[in-house]
């Protein structure tokens, strides 16, 4: 499974460690997010205005993302690598 990142080359996530990534704090599933909204965070992260759930402010331009299945947190994936790190995961009220 791949979406492109900002720089064109596309993130690649194995299909099958995708079936097993839950969400580490309500163990909801997690898809892909699109690359529209990858684009919007990073727009966000440029300005300065992007916070994690530990309300420490992103400061590096995400690659891809997974998204929880209730829409509202989103762990940012950096050099094909998912951080599922509770506290990492970045709140999409207001964004999505």
């Amino acid at each position: 499974m791949a979406e492109r990142t900002e720089s064109g080359r596309p993130v690649t996530i194995d299909k099958d460690l995708l079936a097993i990534l839950c969400c580490p704090d309500t163990k909801q599933d997690v898809s892909l997010a699109d690359q529209a909204l990858i684009a919007k965070l990073n727009e966000a992260v440029s300005r300065g205005e992007l916070k994690n759930r530990a309300m420490k402010p992103v400061t590096e331009t995400l690659d891809g993302g997974l998204i929880r299945a209730d829409r509202k947190i989103l762990y940012p994936i950096r050099e094909d690598i998912p951080v599922m790190l509770i506290e990492e995961g970045i709140p999409l009220e207001g964004i999505i």
